[in-house]
């Protein structure tokens, strides 16, 4: 993904390093707040650049973590060598090289996400011979001042793929995407997308989305929290603010971060079936996601205000469900362009299911670990995965069902993380020490009266809404 400089080792770097006179060196990695964060050294020479592609850093391990102790916080921040890119923002010419955690004896650090992430992706391929791929729709409101009245105003919460002049940040948009293209990310799109409102004082917010390709979990986490650097740099660059959070207005439409999955068997996705059709394997999948949709809430929306975008929905979903092309059901099979089946496609992972509740709020390594352990226990539990798919598919005829809701607070979340720790925890996956921090960091929100205060005091939960607008 992000090795579009083609710099696969040391000595690759070193070379290119003094070939483009790169004079900054940032080494950088992704801890629990799923931002991109950075640690950097002047290019002085050879010597140096040499023993920083070797030997990393050594860091505050607490400062990024709540997991690890702070009595005993140092660990190690180690380049991966593929990763290299342009920092497309520094006006000095600067390489940034992404990092994975190492603990103090050089190993994975077990309660790191990506490591986390791993071990599930891992278990996975050895219990099933599946391994799964993403690709996240990232949504992001652009904010700025309107310096005069509109010549063309457009309708609130029509905004979907319409462009300048209705659409008032098209431009910023189109610099983040070829800023994007230009580091190795590779995107399906972007475009405007529903929400779009004017408020009083002339401050314009307007919703737009950027669709990526499917990757492996571990590049699809690293895209995202890539992207949301970006993104907020070039906005930086315009004037205008950003934010992801996945609800600015009780009124207005939310921010998500759909995640679409394909699972691959021997390179073959099978998503569908010889016949085209949603797959056993794809049914058993979304049982598996469907029964820990709960618990996976916690990982995929783990701010009050998450909640808001489920309570106060506009095209978000509520209920514990599936269903094709239905775009309020947790889970959604789109459309498969099955008139061209038969023709042969670069992309092997059109067919896909999308899951529909998770937030850029979310740690996406963390998210994508949740989703891929729900998935193994689909896949290793057929009866009862094909049950729950039976039970909770939205279109199946002639039966009328009564559909579990989706947690209404992070307190709610917690609870049902804690009742499936087993299962996340079981060989390892998930450290014991990562989920009881996750409990405790969504038990300290004190939410569980959300629906209430929505009701009640919406003076309240606008100040919530404030807080969290540039979160995560």
């Amino acid at each position: 993904m992000h090795g579009k400089l083609s710099l696969n080792g040391k000595e690759d770097i070193i070379k290119f390093i003094s070939e483009k006179n790169i004079r900054l060196l940032n080494l950088c990695h992704v801890p629990e707040d799923g931002r991109l964060k950075s640690l950097s050294f002047a290019v002085s020479n050879d010597r140096r650049v040499r023993e920083v592609l070797e030997f990393g850093e050594r860091v505050d391990g607490s400062s990024l973590f709540s997991f690890i102790d702070p009595h005993k916080s140092d660990i190690y921040i180690m380049p991966k060598l593929d990763s290299a890119f342009l920092n497309p923002f520094s006006p000095i010419p600067t390489l940034n090289v992404l990092c994975r955690y190492l603990d103090e004896d050089g190993k994975p650090l077990d309660v790191a996400p990506e490591n986390v992430l791993s071990r599930a992706e891992d278990r996975l391929r050895a219990s099933t011979d599946v391994t799964l791929k993403a690709l996240a729709e990232l949504e992001f409101f652009m904010i700025g001042k309107q310096e005069a009245e509109s010549l063309f105003p457009s309708v609130p919460d029509k905004n979907y793929h319409e462009s300048a002049p209705f659409s008032r940040f098209e431009q910023v948009r189109n610099d983040i995407m070829v800023t994007l293209a230009d580091i190795g990310i590779e995107m399906k799109y972007g475009h405007s997308e529903v929400g779009k409102l004017v408020e009083k004082d002339g401050t314009v917010l307007e919703q737009h989305e950027i669709e990526f390709t499917p990757q492996g979990l571990v590049e699809m986490a690293e895209t995202v929290a890539i992207a949301k650097w970006v993104i907020r740099n070039i906005c930086v660059r315009h004037g205008v603010s950003v934010s992801f959070s996945p609800k600015i207005n009780l009124e207005h439409a939310g921010n998500g971060m759909h995640i679409h999955l394909c699972g691959l068997k021997n390179d073959k996705n099978i998503v569908a079936d010889a016949e085209g059709r949603l797959s056993v394997e794809a049914k058993e999948m979304i049982g598996g996601i469907l029964k820990f949709a709960p618990s996976l809430a916690a990982f995929g929306n783990p701010t009050p205000v998450s909640y808001l975008r489920f309570l106060a929905r506009k095209e978000s979903p509520m209920n514990i469900s599936w269903g094709v092309r239905n775009r309020l059901a947790l889970i959604r099979i789109p459309l498969w362009w099955s008139f061209k089946d038969g023709e042969e496609v670069a992309d092997n992972c059109k067919k896909t299911f999308e899951y529909r509740a998770s937030d850029a709020s979310a740690n996406g390594y963390l998210l994508l670990a949740g989703l891929t352990v729900a998935v193994e226990h689909g896949l290793k539990n057929h009866e009862e995965s094909l049950k729950v798919a039976e039970e909770l598919h939205l279109e199946e005829s002639g039966k009328k069902r009564r559909m579990k809701r989706l947690p209404k607070s992070c307190n709610e979340s917690a609870s049902n993380l804690k009742r499936d720790r087993k299962y996340y925890e079981s060989e390892g996956v998930f450290p014991r020490a990562v989920i009881d921090m996750t409990v405790k960091k969504l038990r300290a929100y004190k939410d569980n009266d959300l629906a209430q205060k929505l009701r009640e005091e919406p003076q309240k939960v606008e100040k919530l809404m404030q807080a969290y607008l540039h979160y995560g």
